[in-house]
């Protein structure tokens, strides 16, 4: 059974496993693997029926058709106050309308609500920092859209941990609505996170919602086998390319424990970052009704201290990416 657990300290609880919908939207709308309407419904109809109640996509994802597809079939399928509903701000394709201004964040607010069909989403998240606008002009919009009813948390994704404690500090200053959480990826084969934001949120008491944790799918099959979402994401070229050779020996590692333990991969790449501690709730991506059966059977696996320490023997150091 799918459990519910509470985003570090605040009021917000979500369902253990959060169900990414970068999969869902037009698939010839910048993602060529994405799943139209007709196919992410039943699958979307599946993880609710699980147990799973927290949903998370972007204004960005399949230019904004993840967000449609989601406010078409969520609320046939469930009352309103039983889904939690996450979207992001931050990209655009269109360079004039990126970034985290007031302007641009109140278009975009009320863009992803026409979209998702709904007058509010439970957490808004700015999905990368913006260099160009002041965090003071960000931090007071967002409060802002709280006030306003639009959103009822807000939360933050990747970016440096200097960054993150500047627009806690700058919200805190002046008595605006503080980020609750933080969407960072955390696996197995990247775990830059835990020198300096990790402990960060552990100590301000903000919920983690890891994103990637089977590294787009790299952790989850031996070496070698290819996918078509792996030919065609360019995003995981970025992410993972320059550093093959060592996270092959940690892909080794997780096909060995798997096959000790009688468990599929991706069990035990999830079970990993699931006992980590200030991990509300993994965000997993899935084309299939198997890929999602995986996770959700997976959720009774607790790995020992052995198990960890084997998994986690052969990493070096990473250079952070994944924050532009």
């Amino acid at each position: 059974m799918v459990q519910q657990r509470q985003i570090g300290r605040s009021g917000l609880w979500v369902s253990e496993i959060c169900v990414g919908c970068m999969t869902f939207g037009d698939p010839e709308r910048e993602r060529a693997w994405a799943l139209p309407q007709d196919r992410a419904r039943p699958l979307i109809h599946k993880a609710y029926e699980a147990g799973i109640t927290f949903f998370d996509t972007a204004n960005v994802y399949s230019d904004g058709t993840s967000e449609e597809v989601m406010g078409n079939v969520l609320w046939d399928m469930a009352p309103r106050e039983e889904i939690i509903l996450a979207t992001k701000v931050f990209g655009d394709k269109r360079p004039e309308r990126q970034g985290l201004s007031r302007r641009l964040i109140f278009q975009q607010i009320d863009a992803s609500l026409k979209r998702l069909k709904t007058d509010h989403v439970d957490l808004y998240q700015i999905h990368r920092w913006d260099d160009k606008t002041p965090i003071e002009e960000t931090m007071e919009a967002l409060h802002d859209v709280v006030k306003a009813g639009k959103a009822r948390y807000i939360g933050a994704s990747s970016m440096y941990a200097w960054q993150f404690a500047k627009a806690q500090e700058v919200a805190r200053a002046n008595g605006w609505t503080r980020f609750i959480s933080m969407q960072n990826q955390i696996n197995l084969i990247q775990r830059e996170e835990e020198r300096e934001m990790i402990p960060l949120c552990l100590d301000q008491g903000v919920g983690l919602i890891p994103w990637s944790p089977m590294a787009r799918g790299r952790l989850a099959r031996p070496r070698g086998v290819e996918t078509k979402r792996g030919n065609t994401d360019g995003y995981q070229e970025l992410l993972y390319s320059k550093t093959e050779a060592q996270d092959g020996l940690v892909i080794d590692a997780v096909e060995a424990l798997a096959k000790e333990l009688g468990r599929p991969m991706a069990q035990v790449a999830l079970a990993w970052v699931r006992q980590k501690p200030g991990v509300a709730s993994p965000i997993i991506g899935f084309s299939s009704a198997e890929q999602l059966d995986v996770s959700i059977s997976g959720l009774d696996l607790t790995l020992t201290q052995e198990n960890i320490e084997a998994l986690e023997a052969a990493y070096v150091p990473h250079l952070p990416v994944g924050f532009g």
